[in-house]
């Protein structure tokens, strides 16, 4: 059984809460900006430390006026924009536990989460989401009150706190420590019903107070800055959002990814954080662009040189000379832009939540924009990894940090000890009692490895390894990541337990597939097409790529192309982009079958 640890390099605090940060930024810089908010003009208005905790004290005065009690908890229901992050606070003011909710969840998802958390009361974004919290009202005793932000809930709170005094919000806002409940986080659910994950001031604490010393390059550069897009409802964003408040730095908010590039040419931010499919997303519009554009070949030789110049710095390598000069030229007439499209002073940008792929991240380590990839759980208050600037390997989720142990298990699966870890499911004793041990290692359910230095590198869910006729194990993450690096795939499940050989449904990019279709004169739509042949060889060109990294057996011999894409409104995708497995197969069974008659 192989073990890697690394030591505690911080203290972290055994008094206070995560309010701390917001009354010590206003009392030791009141003046600095904390945060800027997206205005109807297109610009930015900045909000001040001092202006932040007026407005939190305001909200969170209103909360105690309407009954929340400490330890009650409130749930969030909203796009991420900046009061998302105004109520957190204002929640933990008042001594209570935020709830967060997807915005995008259904009715079902909704009473269920509101229910299971016994949730006081609710803030939604807009009357859409209202409607689906009243609709299942009756069978939720605990919920007292359902407020609107379209509807003036900020107003309105701030208004029914006035007769709450300082010092009884001071009284309450104290009275919550480390132990307490912070949030509960429900899981979006890949399989089953969503858990509440407990995660308390002191799994923030911990986690914060080692992430952003060991990040110090994104959190205390010269105007360090980011603009979260990723739903606040995920551990990935929230963790950003409280590191931002400890360490000062300017955070901004965008719910409009359609719009992105230019709020991101407004904001600059200097690092920002995603999931794989996004990097994939920026990678496969730069490259359909360019070859719209006719200047195809020099973007995938720009592309090439990128990569070629990133692996040649592994390690502390020499780059050679002749990359070095494709490098720079490459630099004036391509990355330039690429890097422009980011808002133009980012250097970093951090990837959670599923396995990015080494190709990917050479190549943005090759354009001048370092990808730190990390990985954790909601379960483990995110981060229990994270590559960082000066020590990366690309291809891992680098090395546990300070204070995180992880061991591998007789059967491959990762353990990971730490104070990050959280302290079980909500009302759900036998789930927490499978992930977690008597001698406290959280079980994640995933299989890797961990290298001489330390650095982990993930190879599969231990559930999802498949097992052909042929007994060959077989982990399909890594054939599916490479499949969906092709500008074409938007999703690949790689199918085969049980089975004579490894095949794979593939879906098509919506957003890619019209300039493709036009470049080799398509008429139709992708389910018109699903067996032409130019379509399929595109699709084999992904697939034999994929191929290459690993053996004959466990290779897509056979695979399909979908009519539709798998989406998170029908169902088979979570809000973070992640695969609901279960519900393809169940879903996709004929399909399946099909490869194999």
């Amino acid at each position: 059984m192989r073990e890697y640890s690394t030591p505690q390099t911080v203290e972290i605090p055994t008094t206070g809460n995560l309010t701390d940060d917001v009354v010590r930024n206003a009392d030791e810089a009141p003046d600095a900006v904390q945060f800027s908010r997206a205005t109807s003009g297109g610009g930015w208005e900045d909000v001040s430390c001092a202006a932040f905790l007026a407005e939190v004290s305001a909200v969170a005065k209103g909360l105690i006026a309407a009954g929340v009690e400490a330890g009650d908890r409130v749930a969030v229901i909203s796009r991420t924009r900046y009061e998302w992050t105004l109520l957190d606070y204002a929640i933990w003011f008042a001594g209570a536990a935020t709830v967060p909710i997807y915005e995008s969840s259904s009715q079902e998802q909704i009473g269920w989460i509101l229910s299971d958390s016994g949730a006081r009361a609710v803030v939604c974004e807009d009357a859409g989401h209202r409607e689906r919290v009243e609709a299942g009202r009756d069978a939720l005793p605990e919920l007292q009150h359902v407020w609107t932000l379209e509807d003036g809930a900020i107003a309105t709170l701030s208004e029914l706190g006035g007769a709450v005094s300082d010092a009884d919000l001071e009284t309450r806002r104290t009275s919550v420590g480390p132990a307490d409940l912070a949030t509960l986080i429900y899981t979006s659910g890949t399989t089953g019903r969503p858990k509440g994950c407990m995660l308390t001031h002191d799994n923030f604490q911990t986690e914060l107070g080692v992430a952003v010393s060991e990040l110090e390059r994104l959190f205390d550069a010269e105007g360090a800055s980011t603009l979260l897009f990723l739903p606040l409802a995920h551990v990935f964003a929230r963790i950003i959002q409280v590191g931002c408040v400890k360490s000062r730095t300017r955070l901004g908010h965008s719910a409009d990814i359609k719009n992105l590039l230019p709020q991101l040419a407004t904001f600059r931010p200097t690092f920002i954080l995603a999931v794989p499919r996004v990097f994939e997303k920026v990678f496969n519009t730069a490259s359909q662009t360019a070859t719209a554009d006719g200047k195809g070949r020099i973007f995938d030789r720009a592309a090439e040189t990128a990569i070629a110049y990133s692996r040649a710095l592994e390690g502390g390598g020499r780059v050679p000379v002749r990359i070095r000069a494709q490098h720079a030229l490459f630099s004036r007439l391509v990355y330039g832009r690429l890097r422009a499209a980011l808002g133009g002073s980012c250097e970093f940008a951090v990837s959670g939540g599923a396995p990015l792929g080494d190709r990917l991240g050479h190549f943005y380590r090759g354009i001048g924009v370092t990808v730190l990839e990390g990985y954790g759980l909601t379960e483990t208050t995110a981060a229990l990894t994270v590559n960082l600037p000066d020590a990366q390997k690309v291809g891992t989720v680098g090395r546990p940090i300070p204070g995180t142990a992880v061991r591998i298990a007789d059967d491959g699966e990762l353990l990971f000890r730490g104070g990050q870890v959280f302290t079980g499911y909500w009302n759900n004793p036998e789930a927490t009692a499978e992930a977690l041990d008597a001698d406290g290692w959280f079980h994640t359910g995933d299989v890797g490895e961990v290298d001489d230095e330390g650095f982990v590198r993930i190879t599969g869910r231990k559930k999802e390894i498949l097992v052909t006729a042929g007994g060959k194990n077989v982990a399909p993450a890594v054939l599916e990541d490479r499949v969906r690096a092709s500008a074409l795939v938007s999703q690949c499940l790689v199918v085969g337990d049980g089975q004579p050989f490894i095949g794979a449904l593939v879906t098509i990019d919506e957003e890619a597939f019209p300039a493709w279709a036009e470049q080799h004169v398509k008429q139709g739509k992708v389910a018109d097409l699903v067996d032409d042949e130019d379509l399929r060889a595109e699709i084999q060109a992904a697939v034999d790529e994929a191929n290459k990294a690993v053996s004959k057996a466990e290779s897509i011999r056979k695979f399909a192309i979908l009519p539709t894409d798998w989406t998170e409104e029908a169902g088979q995708v979570t809000p973070s982009l992640k695969l609901k497995r279960n519900v393809v197969l169940r879903e996709c069974r004929d399909d399946i079958a099909a490869l194999y008659s």
